[in-house]
């Protein structure tokens, strides 16, 4: 079976369940109930609703934790491709002779800060950051920003020619 339809039927399950609750409380107190139903059927209801209901709390604590463990996976994942590319950045920084500071303004330049931006997280001027990014175009081979960030778009995007 699909995951989509059961989760489906287990909504529309809880639901059904839900409102025969509520329906039997309203009816009963504004007495609305035309005759009384018998005390077994009114008992396997509840007991059908009930079991209706927890059967939805297991498998929502089943679903929880799937989707829990999904999530860890996922930001594991993250993880590795943060540092991968933060090593791919720091190796490519270092292929190009870049100083520190120049390491600090490309790093800037490729999260999308704007020169005033850098200036003033690194307390200098705006004609230090022009120089400094210039620097950088020059040692990367490129002839700006865009073509600096497309460097490492490229790298992220491009297919593994190995395997």
């Amino acid at each position: 079976m699909n995951r989509p339809f059961l989760l489906f039927a287990l909504v529309a399950l809880q639901g059904a369940c839900a409102f025969f609750f509520v329906a039997d409380i309203t009816l009963t107190v504004v007495g609305a109930r035309s005759s009384p139903i018998s005390w077994q059927t009114r008992e396997l209801l509840e007991i059908g609703a009930a079991l209706g209901l927890l059967l939805g709390v297991v498998l929502g604590w089943l679903a929880l934790r799937r989707t829990l463990a999904q999530k860890a996976q996922v930001e594991e994942s993250l993880r590795g491709v943060q540092s991968a590319f933060r090593e791919h950045l720091e190796a490519t920084f270092q292929a190009w002779s870049l100083t520190p500071a120049e390491r600090d303004v490309a790093l800037f330049t490729i999260k999308g800060m704007s020169i005033q931006e850098i200036a003033a997280l690194r307390n200098t001027s705006d004609g230090t950051v022009k120089a400094q990014s210039n620097a950088i175009y020059r040692k990367a081979g490129v002839s700006g920003r865009t073509q600096l960030l497309s460097l490492f778009l490229e790298d992220l995007l491009a297919e593994d020619v190995d395997g």
